[in-house]
């Protein structure tokens, strides 16, 4: 399933997540809730931008060993993602 870098203009975070390439992310309440990610003080339905380049695919089942979903790649350990 390919990964997916969006970042929000109100809040300036990004995440990466994870979906199916027919699925689309509009507002950071469905990032938030696809990265089971609180979504704070931010607006759920603030938008966000899905990042040019992005769609990484990765074997099944390796984006939660890697930390993906939760803003960043790889929990700070070295790799190639």
């Amino acid at each position: 399933m390919p990964t997916y870098d969006y970042v929000c203009p109100e809040n300036g975070r990004a995440l990466s997540v994870f979906h199916a390439m027919s699925e689309r992310i509009a507002t950071w309440g469905e990032l938030c809730d696809r990265a089971s990610v609180d979504v704070g003080e931010t607006d759920r339905t603030s938008p966000v931008e899905r990042q040019i380049g992005t769609g990484h695919v990765l074997p099944p089942r390796s984006g939660k060993s890697l930390g993906i979903g939760g803003g960043g790649c790889c929990s700070g350990q070295s790799c190639n993602c």
